[in-house]
Parts: C-alpha cells; structure tokens; sequence
C-alpha cells in the first residue's frame, strides 16, 4: 500500500473560521480524507505537538497555516511546521497579512494590557494583577507565552510557500488549492491561490459604473440606505473592490455591504490601501483645497477602511508602531 502524503492543519492567532472554511468543503474533506494522512489538525483531531516533532524534517507535504503570530508559542509552532513540512500555505486573511487582529498594532502591548486587566469598566482586579510569563503557585512554575509588542502575518516569521486569502477562503479555493497539492499542479513558489482578477470585474454591479465616477460626498453604508444594483463608489460609499482580488465569491456585495479587501491586494499591487488612496484621489470631484478637506474628513477611520485586513504588512505599519510605541 502507498504511503499516503501526511497535511497538518493549524491555527495560530485566530477565530476559528479558517478551520470551519476546511470543514465547509463538506463530503469532499472524506475524498481528501482517503488521500492524505492527517499529522495534526487540533480542532478535528487528537494529535499533539510532540508527534510533530518527532517527524523527520520535510517530512509532511503540506501544513495549512492560519492565524496571526502575536505570541511566543504561535512562533514556536509555525516554526515548527516549518521545519516539519516540505509546503506551507497561508490560509486566510490572518495569516497571509495579519487580519483585523492586525489592526491592534495601532496601539501599544502595554496600553492593551492597562485596557484589558485595569482600565475597562467591567474589569474588577484589586490586587493589579498582569499576567507574567513565568509564575510560581504552590511550589510549582507557571509558564505562559509571551504577548509580543504586535501582530504579525506568518510570512514576516517563515519563509511560506503559497497563499490562500479570504475571511475565511471560500470552500471551492480550498478544494482547489488541496487538490493542486496532492496532485503536484502548483503554480510557481509565492503564488496566490485564487483568481488574478480584481473583485470589480466580476462585480455585478460593475455596469451600473457610469463612465467617470466622482465623488462629492463620502458615505458610511451604515448611514445611509445603499442600492442593492448600483456600485457602491457611484454611491459615495467606499469600496475595496477595484484594488482587492476577486475569488471571494462576494458574499458582502451580495447582502450589499461593501468590500473591506479580505482577499488582499490584486497581482502586482504589494499594499491595496495605498494603490487605493491613489485610486481614490482621482475620483474626489473637489475643485478646491477647503472642498476637499472636507470631503476628506468625511472618512472617519481611515486606517479601518484601507488597512482593515492588512495593517501589519501595510505600507505604513512601520509609520504605526513608531508613533505607537
């Protein structure tokens, strides 16, 4: 009998929605299931971390990673997938840019620390307790992983071989992506597996763009009561969509919610919330300086709407954590 090839799926800093996008492929995680051997996968399975080590280096194919790095352990464990497999994938928008937990890097581990065991309205902690990384109770040590100064996606800690977007990715990229794999049709190292096409192009408000959009107003979706049939920008309402990579299967744009850019930047574009800040200068309809200031300020949390996704691997992540630390 063949030796069957050994995936290890794994989350590190997550929510768990990435480990439920691979449940979600449903009957074909059984046919996926025939074909590989399952080395660790903590939400479905009872493996432990030893197991792993005691494998011989490259010795899995395929680890399928999601999740941020914030703390000393998730860097333990993706390093030692690492070394472990012969293929990493980043799964998710966590993992391949640091997700919206990513966004916590506009502050300081200290200050979150303060919020989270002092300064919160429902925190009661008279003693001022914090969590230490080493404690001693009753004669015996209490280790805890270090909480690091901030978020980072999984590239900026290994080397990783192929990328997987989405919030979570949608079940067909995940079949294709595990089927590429076991079948060894892999695009080149550092590929994205997912279309090449931005969001807007599949978009089926796309028609309803009028030939030169201009923007006056910017609106929030929340305050206003969007089209369902017209694009979002001829709304005055940003969207992600012309600088974000399709493949989401637009499931926002389908309960008409504009795209926030989970499945990251299109190809050739390293930061879609710059290449959008440029897109988005060329469609303000401001004659003058004090108009445009105006409609400027009308984008109330800046950061939130360019970088929701990505803000650790962003253009200006090292502009953050200066002015945040």
């Amino acid at each position: 009998m063949p030796v069957k090839p050994k995936v290890a799926i794994c989350w590190l800093g997550s929510c768990g929605g990435c480990d439920e996008a691979v449940v979600d492929i449903n009957e074909v995680l059984l046919r996926v299931a025939d074909n590989v051997d399952f080395v660790l996968w903590p939400v479905a399975l009872d493996f432990k971390y030893h197991h792993v080590k005691s494998m011989k280096d490259g010795e899995i194919l395929l680890s399928v990673v999601n999740g941020h790095v914030r703390n000393s352990e998730q860097e333990e464990i993706a390093r030692l997938l690492r070394e472990k497999s012969q293929l990493v994938l980043a799964f998710g928008a966590c993992a391949c840019f640091g997700g919206t937990p990513g966004l916590a890097n506009l502050t300081t581990k200290e200050d979150i620390f303060n919020w989270v065991y002092r300064d919160a309205p429902t925190v009661v902690n008279p003693n001022g307790n914090y969590p230490q990384t080493r404690s001693h109770v009753n004669g015996k040590e209490l280790i805890l992983p270090e909480f690091y100064d901030q978020v980072y996606a999984l590239n900026q800690i290994i080397d990783v071989d192929y990328y997987l977007p989405g919030c979570p990715p949608p079940p067909y990229l995940v079949m294709s992506a595990m089927s590429a794999v076991i079948e060894g049709k892999l695009p080149p190292k550092g590929s994205t597996l997912a279309p090449h096409r931005a969001l807007c192009d599949t978009c089926k408000r796309n028609n309803s763009k009028p030939e030169r959009l201009a923007i006056k107003e910017i609106k929030r979706i929340h305050e206003v009561e969007a089209d369902p049939d017209i694009c979002f920008l001829a709304q005055g309402i940003i969207c992600l969509g012309p600088v974000t990579r399709g493949g989401c299967g637009e499931s926002c744009i389908d309960i008409n919610i504009p795209c926030r850019g989970c499945f990251g930047p299109v190809e050739g574009v390293a930061d879609a919330g710059a290449k959008f800040v440029s897109a988005l200068a060329s469609i303000l309809d401001a004659q003058y300086e004090e108009e445009l200031a105006r409609v400027i300020d009308q984008i109330v949390d800046p950061v939130g709407y360019l970088d929701r996704f990505s803000l650790p691997v962003s253009t200006f992540r090292n502009k953050w954590s200066k002015e945040s630390s």
